[in-house]
């Protein structure tokens, strides 16, 4: 079918118009009218209301200029990125980022992993005591009183050491255990007090349950040295002693060896102490100058076992020791050692692993006693000897058993202790 009106098909001959070569003027040309279907309707498309600026009559005039919005850009990347929206590829301003909720997202996640390790910590340390002493097998207990009563004894123990452990800090090969030092420690709400118990101190063996036979050995009044105690039937039996010796209830035991006790102090990276006078011991191994210094876990061992370079003998060496350990707890109570996990992990470790302790004993209860042998040396508390009476009785040293019952009636009720010691 030809689309040229009366039967013209548009060939050379035909052609007219502009550029045509016809002799026919272009305006006398006329177009056949060609009838043709009427299309579909369609919607406009839709464009977005434009103003220029100056023009907010509503007029609808368009100044060929926008306002930044783009038009027919279509989306990229399949129309669901880079804050773009709708078919129209209109662009949507990229929201603020929301500081306060991405601020409490991370407090909160930092608290939960400070609450995890913390409770990961704990349980680690807790499972690490060595729960062995059983104080349900001591009779004939005196009443509880108000604060809590440790009973800490340094022994010299020589377990998990070598030989050449043994030979470096002094200790000897002897069997067994022996208690080098005991001290008693409230804790209450009048501060802490430390009172410490001469080895050689004169007192009674009771009436007391063998902690492994289970037999019951009646008491016949024998005097001894308080260490013979431990010696004879263990800390069950030292315990069974210092209450019937004292009247004081005891609440829990700790009890620490040579190597541990050695172990303590290197992990916290030594210990500074002020010495007042130089002294010497072969038997120790001593060998100090007068003045302030930092003691290494041999050194230290040597320091508070040293008691024949003294004229007080046994009761100048507890007043070290009570120096030593105060200094030695207030050290390691710092933000250095608890902040830092590279020493605090180690000091737990090496002192948890050497610490005996009673079955009731929590790793709370224990932090608590850390503490308050801390307020010792910062001025909270007190540090004594128990009261003597300068007496001897077959070399040992007698108890001034006047002051002693005063001393611990003021334990007892939690008092402020004013009895003065040796």
């Amino acid at each position: 079918m030809s689309d040229w009106p009366d039967g013209r098909n548009g060939g050379p001959g035909e052609r007219y118009g502009r550029g045509s070569a016809s002799p026919r003027p272009e305006s006398a040309r006329a177009m056949p009218h060609v009838r043709r279907r009427p299309a579909p309707p369609q919607s406009p498309p839709h464009i977005p209301p434009q103003q220029g600026p100056g023009y907010e009559d509503g007029s609808g005039y368009d100044s060929g200029y926008n306002t930044g919005q783009v038009y027919g850009g279509g989306q990229r990347g399949g129309g669901h990125g880079g804050g773009r929206g709708g078919d129209s590829g209109y662009v949507q301003p990229r929201p603020a980022p929301d500081w306060g909720r991405r601020l409490k997202v991370g407090v909160l996640s930092l608290v939960v992993v400070v609450l995890a390790v913390s409770v990961g910590t704990y349980f680690w340390a807790d499972g690490k005591l060595k729960r062995e002493v059983d104080l349900s097998k001591v009779i004939d207990r005196p009443s509880e009183g108000d604060g809590t009563n440790y009973l800490i004894v340094g022994s010299d123990s020589r377990e998990g050491m070598t030989a050449e452990d043994k030979k470096k800090l002094h200790t000897g090969s002897a069997e067994g255990k022996r208690t080098d030092s005991m001290m008693i420690l409230h804790d209450g709400s009048n501060g802490p007090t430390l009172v410490s118990l001469p080895r050689d101190s004169n007192v009674e063996i009771p009436s007391f349950v063998g902690s492994e036979s289970g037999k019951k050995f009646a008491g016949t009044g024998r005097q001894v040295k308080l260490n013979a105690a431990y010696a004879e039937d263990g800390p069950e039996l030292l315990v069974r002693t210092v209450e019937f010796n004292t009247g004081l209830h005891i609440d829990h035991y700790v009890e620490i060896g040579f190597g541990g006790f050695a172990k303590i102090v290197d992990a916290i990276g030594g210990v500074e102490i002020d010495i007042p006078k130089a002294f010497k011991d072969k038997n120790s191994g001593a060998d100090f100058q007068a003045g302030k210094q930092t003691l290494n876990g041999e050194q230290s061992l040597a320091f508070v076992r040293t008691r024949y370079a003294f004229a007080g003998s046994d009761l100048d060496r507890t007043k070290n020791q009570q120096k030593f350990l105060a200094a030695l707890a207030s050290q390691t109570a710092t933000p250095s050692t608890i902040l830092n996990p590279f020493k605090l992990y180690p000091t737990m470790g090496a002192g948890l692993d050497t610490l005996i302790v009673d079955k009731d004993m929590s790793l709370w209860s224990l932090g608590n006693m850390f503490f308050a042998m801390k307020g010792v040396t910062g001025g909270e508390g007190t540090s004594m000897n128990i009261p003597l009476t300068g007496q001897s009785v077959n070399g040992n040293l007698v108890w001034d058993k006047t002051k002693v019952k005063q001393l611990v009636e003021q334990l007892k009720n939690d008092e402020k202790v004013t009895v003065k010691g040796n």
